[in-house]
C-alpha cells in the first residue's frame, strides 16, 4: 500500500493506493480509524491522479471523479458505498433513502454504520448524506468539514449542524 499526504481546504488528506486503485482518503483525526499502518509514503500514478482531481474539486472545476476505486469492506458496505456514488454533486439524501435505495428499508442504522466506515471520503461522497430532519449528522472528518464540503458544492449555501 502506498500513501501520500495532501493539503486541502479541509486539512491534510492522507491518500492510500494499492498501485492500481485508490483505497482510501482519510482526514486528520479520521473517525473511526485512519489509513492502514501498512501504507508507506510512496508516490504512484493513482495517488498523483487523485491529488490532481481533488485539487480540481476544491477549486470548483470538478464535479465527478474519474478514479479506479477499491475500498475494502463487507458486501453490505460495498453496496452502500456504490449507492453513495449515485448522489450527484450538490445534492443530498438521507440515511433512510440510502437504505431504501439498496432494497433494505429497515437497515437504516446499518446503512449509517456502513456510511461511517467509508474509507474513500469525498470521492465516495458520504458527506452528501444528512439526517431525515435535514440537519447534518455524523461524519468521519467532523461536522465542520462536512459543512465545508456541502457549502463548496452548493455554491456557499450553508446547512446547519
Amino acid at each position: 500500500m502506498n500513501r501520500t499526504d495532501h493539503p486541502s481546504p479541509v486539512g491534510v488528506l492522507t491518500l492510500v493506493s494499492n498501485g492500481r486503485a485508490l483505497t482510501g482518503v482519510y482526514f486528520e483525526g479520521h473517525a473511526p480509524g485512519g489509513p492502514p499502518a501498512s501504507a508507506v509514503a510512496k508516490k504512484d500514478e493513482v495517488l498523483d491522479s487523485a491529488r490532481k482531481q481533488l485539487d480540481q474539486y476544491f477549486a470548483g472545476r470538478r464535479k465527478t471523479f474519474e478514479l479506479n476505486l477499491s475500498p475494502t469492506g463487507t458486501p453490505f458496505q460495498t453496496r452502500i458505498w456504490a449507492a453513495l456514488q449515485e448522489i450527484g454533486y450538490g445534492e443530498t439524501t438521507t440515511y433512510g433513502a440510502i437504505a431504501v435505495g439498496i432494497g433494505s428499508p429497515a437497515a437504516v442504522r446499518a446503512a449509517g454504520g456502513a456510511i461511517g466506515r467509508n474509507p474513500v471520503s469525498i470521492i465516495i461522497p458520504c458527506h452528501r448524506v444528512i439526517g431525515a430532519n435535514g440537519r447534518l449528522t455524523g461524519f468521519g472528518g467532523g461536522l465542520a468539514r462536512k459543512q465545508h464540503l456541502l457549502a463548496l458544492e452548493m455554491g456557499g449555501l450553508l446547512i446547519s449542524a
